[in-house]
């Protein structure tokens, strides 16, 4: 017996000393950072009044896009671990997109595993992005067509593009609707890249990675006094995340989360395959600086609009770079996803995941509701962008 506690013992004393070993490892990739001082929020252009509530819901909304005609599709957020994965708003409440089936693996139709991003193109078919718990899966675009709610395009990425550790984000469409431009943002593998899909060709291609345009610069995240540190070592932070395509399709702006730098690249670079990963690197512009952002989008005017989680704000950029702020209230909880809207509308969801990532699901309910809100920012842009 006494030998059998020896043994024992040393096992676990190895167990022990292998699980310190993997969080010093842990720590010294992925964790540390300094927080970053607020050099941009201005008094807002807008009074509180201005954000209008479109919907109250019980769990975090991810992205959002809006029809021409004005249907509302949403995705919840896949931290707080769904059962409605693809959501419309009818009549204000969220009904399952396309139906209850998808909305969970099935061989006999669409489904989806996590999905965050999806977008409208000019040929009115709702793209789904899913990014299959970070690569674990098999991560893919779907399309449907909004006049049938059917799908009519799937694509499944293949390992060389969206491996283990990779997180298709969010993603932006060309006017034409043949291109499709993803950030992935990495957070485990931790080396970003932006995909893009050529939907006629069906062929995808994995560009910049690990590029220090599409790298989180080492900052920790602050929302409402969490940092979001997890254990002490695992400091979130997405890599290029923030995307927005100009209405003319020309360039591509990009970001990671806890950059302080919004790039840009022009788009047909990005298409053009007779050039390099070096030859795209000296294509990069930096187009302005910017606070820790998570959504962005961009107006008929090309001016920036950019998610402000750490001071629960809507900031936008003109063209020239310099930054104000639209909204700030205490009823924007963690900023997300945007969408234009007809009407002048630009709507965006609020998931709140400082009480998300990481949180028991007792913690998310005790939270909600969770709200998609809109406002009109005074420029219009593109529905579903």
């Amino acid at each position: 017996m006494k030998r059998a506690l020896t043994i024992l013992g040393r096992v676990l004393l190895a167990i022990a000393a292998v699980a310190a070993m993997f969080l010093l490892v842990v720590r010294l990739r992925h964790g540390g950072g300094s927080h970053l001082e607020d050099r941009w929020t201005t008094d807002p252009a807008l009074p509180e009044s201005a954000l209008e509530t479109v919907a109250d819901l019980p769990l975090p909304p991810g992205n959002v896009a809006v029809s021409r005609s004005g249907r509302v599709f949403f995705t919840f957020h896949p931290e707080a671990g769904p059962d409605v994965k693809v959501a419309e708003l009818v009549d204000g409440k969220p009904v399952p997109y396309p139906d209850a089936a998808s909305q969970k693996p099935r061989d006999d139709g669409p489904s989806f595993d996590t999905p965050l991003a999806l977008r409208i193109d000019a040929k009115d078919r709702l793209w789904v992005l899913d990014y299959a718990r970070h690569g674990a899966g098999a991560p893919k675009l779907l399309a449907f067509d909004l006049a049938t709610n059917r799908l009519v395009h799937e694509f499944e990425f293949p390992s060389d593009v969206a491996g283990l550790g990779s997180m298709l984000n969010d993603c932006q469409i060309s006017p034409d609707a043949n291109r499709i431009y993803i950030a992935d943002a990495s957070i485990f593998r931790n080396r970003g890249a932006i995909v893009t899909y050529d939907v006629e060709r069906r062929r995808a291609r994995r560009l910049l990675e690990a590029h220090p345009a599409v790298q989180a610069m080492p900052y920790v995240t602050r929302v409402r006094g969490r940092d979001m540190v997890v254990l002490g070592v695992f400091t979130v932070r997405p890599n290029v995340d923030s995307i927005a395509l100009d209405k003319r399709g020309e360039w591509l702006y990009f970001a990671p989360v806890t950059s302080t730098l919004l790039y840009r690249i022009r788009a047909r670079d990005l298409d053009d395959e007779s050039l390099s990963n070096d030859d795209l690197s000296h294509r990069i512009e930096v187009f302005a600086e910017k606070p820790m952002s998570d959504g962005i989008t961009i107006d008929a005017q090309d001016q920036v609009y950019l998610s402000d989680m750490e001071h629960d704000a809507i900031h936008r950029l003109d063209r020239q770079g310099e930054l104000k702020t639209l909204l700030k209230s205490d009823r924007i909880r963690w900023p997300d996803g945007f969408s234009f809207g007809p009407g002048g509308w630009l709507y965006f969801t609020c998931s709140s995941l400082q009480e998300v990532i990481f949180q028991p699901r007792s913690n998310v309910d005790a939270h909600a509701p969770y709200q998609i809100f809109r406002f009109k920012p005074g420029t219009d842009g593109v529905p579903g962008q």
